[in-house]
């Protein structure tokens, strides 16, 4: 399987548990893996083979600037549902940082997978 892979993407976006910590967005890092469901890009040259990673940058900041989560996984779930449901992806592994939000801690965060990260072009 081939692998588009975007490291430290800021976005902005309103997180937390307490009420007050959703008052105003906040700056996270997201690191993704998105699996491609062929290869044909490799052979074409086109971008119409292959998964737009500009437009998947662009559709998460939209998505997170209108969202609201108390959690860094529910975070993750939405942004890894939207990359499989919108761009047919079949696995992603998404990484969310939150920096600098606990004393002594440079970050934190979470790292999850979804979907089959081996798909065969045979049924």
């Amino acid at each position: 399987m081939d692998v588009i892979f975007l490291q430290e993407i800021k976005v902005d976006t309103r997180i937390g548990v307490p009420e007050w910590e959703r008052t105003r967005p906040q700056t996270l890092l997201l690191d993704i893996e998105i699996g491609l469901p062929h290869n044909r890009a490799c052979q074409s040259d086109a971008i119409a083979d292959t998964i737009d990673y500009g437009r998947v940058v662009s559709r998460i900041r939209e998505h997170l600037s209108q969202a609201t989560f108390r959690l860094l996984e529910a975070l993750a779930e939405s942004v890894a549902q939207l990359i499989m449901r919108e761009f047919g992806a079949p696995w992603v592994r998404v990484r969310v940082t939150k920096p600098g939000i606990l004393p002594g801690i440079r970050q934190l965060g979470i790292i999850l997978e979804r979907g089959k990260k081996s798909v065969s072009p045979y049924p």
